[in-house]
Formats: structure tokens, sequence, C-alpha cells
């Protein structure tokens, strides 16, 4: 299966409301890249793909990206350097937790969508929107082969 189609269009649809909804609260970029395999560690493949997507060239380098293999079943929360001076040091670990047990149920999409939030919500408290914040809000999710 192709990572693009793994998401129903409810599924996607799910997905982005979550990013814009936590974007629109923050100055911060949150994205989702979903690939087939992971054939290195997670997160040095994820770091890859922070970069790929210059996700580091926020202003305040608080970008998050949730990146997640659909055959190896493998995932990782990224956050730049902005975002991880200010969260707890757990953090991203909780989300994780939370995540897993949603897509131990099967439930994906509602795992990513309650990571997103989670994170989003911290975003807003450490990076609030500022009115000359401008988010892309199209390319919330990408994929890879």
């Amino acid at each position: 299966m192709k990572p693009s189609e793994f998401f129903t269009p409810d599924d996607k649809t799910r997905i982005s409301n979550a990013i814009i909804a936590a974007e629109l609260n923050t100055s911060g970029e949150i994205r989702l890249h979903v690939e087939t395999h992971c054939k290195t560690d997670v997160l040095d493949r994820a770091a890859f793909i922070f970069s790929q997507l210059h996700m580091h060239k926020t202003e305040a380098r608080n970008g998050v990206l949730f990146y997640l293999t659909i055959e190896d079943k493998k995932f990782a929360i990224l956050g730049d350097i902005g975002i991880n001076q200010k969260v707890p040091t757990d953090f991203w670990n909780s989300i994780k937790e939370t995540m897993s047990l949603l897509f131990k149920e099967g439930k994906i999409s509602e795992g990513l969508e309650k990571g997103i939030l989670m994170a989003g919500e911290q975003l807003k408290l450490h990076f609030p929107y500022q009115t000359h914040d401008v988010n892309e809000l199209s390319d919330e999710i990408s994929y890879g082969k």
C-alpha cells in the first residue's frame, strides 16, 4: 500500500483539521510525514525528514514533526530546539504513550489527532500566535515511498 493511500479521506481531513487547529493558536509548525518503511533508526529518519521539509527554518525553531511508517509500525515525534527547550523533559514520551494506546486499538488517525493537539497546546503556551505569523496550511501531511 502506498503511504498516500493509508488514510481514508475522512482520516486525512481529521488529521489536517487537527494540525490546522493546533497551528492557528501558535507560531509553530506541525507536520505529519508517512512512509511505508524505515530501514534506519526511526529518530534518525525523522530527523532527516525534518531537515528535508525545512522545518528547522521556523523563526523560533518551534517545528514539530510526527513521523509514521505504516508497514514497520514505527513512529517518532521530533521537536526543534526552540520547543524542546520549553517543554518538560518527558513531554514527547507522554505524547507517544498516549498515541501508542490508541494505535494498539487500531485508532491510528485518532492517535495522531490526539498527539497533534497535545503538541499544539504546548506550542500555544510557549509560542502564542502573533499577528505577523504566517503558517502554511496547505502541506500538513507529506508522504514518502
